[in-house]
């Protein structure tokens, strides 16, 4: 089942590959400095940058909680780094007070996050992950993306969750897949929600 799993999720991940070229976007970081994404990169050739819907998001600070883990693991292949609409002041005293040690920069006042499709014109925003490569050349290309939402591969409490009880799944971080089970693959097909 579980190779079964990752077969289906590499399908589905390939689909959703399509290198798009990306400009050198300016960031603001802590302290408001302002730097460019070429800079996220470090000495890396790739970038995994999510996308955060900010302070006020309960569900991108459980993922973000969890990218502490895993972190050592990701920044061994690549650079990593959470993009939010926060101002750098917010964004500081939030991640310190939860022990986050991954380097973050805000998108307010640019088009970064709207040029990306995790920001919505009308202000209603989405997360997710980018991923980003730099050739030998300096040119940065998105290579693939995703969204997030409850129930996702991105945060392994979901996992853990499917295995309690029905009724212990119904608080506040219940997915849609414990509700309705229409986000599961039927019959080797996924279903509309």
């Amino acid at each position: 089942m579980v190779i079964r799993n990752r077969c289906f999720r590499r399908v589905i991940m390939k689909a959703k590959r399509a290198r798009e070229n990306v400009e050198d976007y300016e960031l603001i970081g802590w302290g408001n400095k302002r730097v460019r994404l070429s800079s996220l990169f470090g000495e890396k050739d790739e970038l995994i940058l999510i996308h955060n819907m900010g302070r006020g998001c309960p569900y991108c600070t459980m993922w973000a909680d969890g990218f502490n883990g895993v972190l050592p693991h990701l920044e061994d292949r690549a650079a990593f780094a959470v993009v939010s609409p926060d101002p750098p002041s917010v964004q500081q005293k939030f991640a310190t007070g939860r022990g986050w040690r991954f380097q973050m920069f805000s998108s307010k006042e640019t088009p970064f996050s709207t040029d990306m499709g995790y920001e919505k014109r009308n202000g209603m925003k989405v997360p997710g992950v980018s991923v980003f490569k730099r050739d030998k050349n300096g040119k940065i290309f998105r290579i693939s993306k995703d969204v997030f939402g409850p129930g996702d591969d991105y945060n392994v409490v979901w996992h853990f969750f499917d295995l309690l009880p029905a009724v212990a799944r119904a608080g506040s971080h219940s997915s849609p897949i414990d509700r309705n089970g229409s986000m599961c693959p039927e019959n080797g097909r996924l279903t509309s929600v």
